[in-house]
């Protein structure tokens, strides 16, 4: 016996209509001894907010105040993770030091010139965090200077994939604590820099 199916009702889409995004709904409060999970952006639920390496540094920067973040994930142009970039990168000492090496002016600058590139990323494993609380990622954040921490998923049969990112910033509105952490140079070139 074949069902007959009536058709929908149709709509008008009206002007000014905006859409859905994803949303992740973070607890307000934890402790130390919550699940690390609390206070992870999980990428599964979230849309992380990206950039390409070619982008002028100040337009990324307008993208960040735009969506409200603090860091963008850097893409080449098949979508590939190459790199992070954070306000940090931006307001920090990375500019000027770019610009006393090569010359030019603010607008001259890109994000690849000052984002931290993959190979010198330091990554968490989504098993350590299934597994881990609050207190160990603030923990880990502080031993290694940082603000932000990506957490992957390594596939056996492929790449690894960004599947979350921490937030020193999102961990201390959580705690209902201010958190210092202070950036450190993590590599030789940068330790040189920073001397030069």
């Amino acid at each position: 016996m074949t069902r007959e199916y009536a058709p929908l009702a149709i709509h008008s889409l009206k002007l000014g209509a905006s859409f859905v995004r994803p949303t992740q709904e973070f607890p307000e409060r934890v402790t130390l001894d919550d699940p690390a999970q609390y206070v992870m952006t999980d990428l599964k639920q979230v849309s992380v907010v990206t950039v390409r390496a070619k982008t002028p540094m100040e337009k990324a920067h307008a993208k960040m105040q735009r969506y409200g973040v603090r860091s963008l994930l850097v893409l080449d142009e098949t979508d590939k993770v190459l790199g992070f970039l954070t306000t940090t990168d931006i307001l920090g000492e990375k500019p000027m030091r770019f610009l006393q090496n090569h010359g030019g002016t603010h607008a001259d600058i890109l994000v690849r010139d000052i984002m931290t590139p993959h190979r010198e990323l330091e990554v968490l494993s989504c098993d350590d965090v299934a597994v881990a609380k609050v207190g160990h990622v603030l923990a880990t954040l502080k031993a290694s200077g940082r603000q932000h921490a990506m957490v992957v998923a390594n596939n056996a049969n492929g790449p690894q994939a960004v599947c979350g990112i921490f937030s020193a910033t999102q961990i201390a509105r959580q705690l209902g604590v201010h958190i210092h952490i202070t950036e450190v140079a993590r590599t030789f070139a940068e330790i040189g820099s920073a001397l030069g």
